[in-house]
């Protein structure tokens, strides 16, 4: 899969509410039909949609978001800032803003979140939403994965090094992986720093909050999902995955009515969204969107 070139979209920008620049990409698509908004994981940014930009821009409009402290946008100046809450805020922000409208929302991990926190606060802003390997129920086992890795200010001479680095470390969430797949993996987490050294493209203050006692929310996100019903659902797991159980997945597809759940094989937390049983999921969903 080849990668869309800088021209395929546009910059913009918005504010959060205390004033942060946030970024987003803007892939043109038909005016006739509701938005995709992208909203990526806790160390990951728009360009983990790439390809889903791919795949769908033109016929679809697309916005891939940087949350606050992720890319290209502004970093927080107080890290407690960096919580659920103020994202569903940012993100809330993003859909006024850039007037979107009512939004097919695709999340992934944290972005699955997002999104189901978005549609408990007012579900009427979704067209649709796809749900990408995190449910009501995350997996501890998961979750002190994820603390034992996020905010390592690690750096790397090359791309080379940086993609063996990944590798290295996440081979069990991407066992099939040929060096070429870490190295276009890695080119989406990392960016070259001020130094020109190869470096994660976040603040490493996002792991703050992240590493507190509770940080696990103390929501029950239960009731945020229900409140998705009504338009079309899509849940994707990661068979490899340790932050969603089969259990869990299991339950989402027989509580919430509607819902597609679609497993992705060989693959852990999380699908990238360019295997082609995601993409074709993702293109069933769009096809229910009114």
């Amino acid at each position: 899969m080849h990668e869309l070139s800088d021209a395929a979209y546009r910059q913009g920008t918005w504010k959060s509410g205390e004033g942060l620049t946030l970024h987003y990409r803007d892939y043109a698509g038909r005016d006739d039909r509701p938005a995709i908004l992208c909203i990526p994981g806790l160390t990951r940014n728009a360009r983990d949609f790439e390809p889903v930009a791919e795949a769908f821009a033109g016929e679809w409009r697309i916005v891939c978001a940087d949350l606050r402290g992720r890319g290209e946008s502004d970093y927080a100046k107080d890290p407690s800032s960096y919580t659920p809450a103020n994202y569903v805020e940012d993100v809330s922000a993003l859909i006024e803003q850039a007037e979107l409208g009512r939004v097919v929302a695709i999340g992934t991990s944290l972005g699955g979140i997002i999104t189901m926190l978005l549609g408990q606060a007012d579900a009427s802003r979704l067209a649709g939403a796809v749900i990408n390997d995190i449910g009501p129920v995350i997996e501890e086992d998961g979750l002190e994965r994820i603390r034992d890795y996020v905010g390592q200010g690690r750096s790397y001479p090359t791309w080379m090094h940086a993609a063996w680095a990944m590798k290295d470390s996440s081979s069990h969430v991407y066992p099939g992986y040929g060096i070429e797949d870490w190295l276009r993996y890695t080119k989406r987490l990392m960016c070259v720093s001020g130094n020109g050294r190869i470096t994660f493209d976040y603040d490493m203050k996002i792991a703050e909050p992240f590493s507190q006692p509770g940080a696990d929310m103390g929501l029950d996100l239960w009731p945020a999902l229900k409140k998705l019903e009504g338009r079309p659902l899509l849940a994707l797991r990661g068979e490899l995955s340790d932050l969603l159980s089969d259990a869990t997945f299991r339950r989402m597809g027989a509580e919430i009515a509607g819902m597609e759940t679609v497993t992705v094989p060989g693959v852990g937390h999380a699908p990238t969204l360019e295997e082609p049983i995601a993409l074709d999921a993702i293109a069933r969903l769009l096809g229910k969107v009114a």
